[in-house]
């Protein structure tokens, strides 16, 4: 489950992780910065481009993984229609799109291992005040893979759903969601403790 590292193979692949992450941060507040459509549409574009060297199979599976942006956009754009703010909320979508999009190419490309161990450097001057670093890379780490695993098994539920009623799933899939992330957690959970814990 926490395996979400691309298995096509791309010359980012072989990068340092903490030069992706800091990359990535850098990107980040270049989005932040840029404050209309037109810059913002070209970053998109050239965040885009960096998915070619993985192919199609790569680029697809990067596009599955902005489905979690949806709901967000269209309230975005929803908002912004009543507003008459086009360009404000064009904007607001082309930034988290591009910035979705950078961070899902660094998790693609980086082992959730190299992402610890450049969290726990990070977080090494919280050991001062009682927070031990190992542990809380691995929490971040750990929030950083869940977030497209449940976005799938919500998928797969609402798709199952569909599939026996002509309803909308709506609330309805809430409760079985919630058990399937509680079970995920407890196999992550038993997977951590057959390992040492973490550390």
């Amino acid at each position: 489950m926490l395996a979400l590292t691309s298995p096509v193979q791309t010359p980012y692949h072989r990068l340092p992780a903490g030069a992706k992450l800091a990359a990535l941060a850098g990107v980040t507040v270049v989005l932040f910065r840029l404050d209309s459509p037109a810059p913002l549409a070209v970053a998109l574009a050239a965040i885009a481009l960096l998915h070619i060297p993985g192919g199609w199979p790569f680029a697809a599976h990067a596009l599955r993984l902005l489905r979690p942006l949806w709901p967000f956009a269209l309230v975005i754009a929803l908002w912004h229609l009543w507003t008459r703010d086009i360009g404000g909320g064009l904007t607001i979508l082309l930034r988290l799109t591009a910035a979705l999009a950078a961070a899902n190419l660094v998790t693609m490309t980086t082992r959730l291992s190299d992402m610890i161990a450049i969290l726990e450097r990070l977080a090494a001057p919280f050991a001062r005040i009682g927070l031990p670093p190992r542990r809380l890379a691995l929490a971040i780490a750990l929030a950083i893979r869940f977030v497209p695993v449940l976005s799938d098994r919500l998928a797969l539920l609402s798709d199952a759903w569909r599939a026996r009623s002509p309803r909308r799933p709506g609330w309805r899939i809430v409760t079985p969601a919630a058990l399937a992330t509680l079970d995920d957690a407890d196999h992550v959970a038993e997977a951590l403790r057959a390992r040492g814990g973490a550390g």
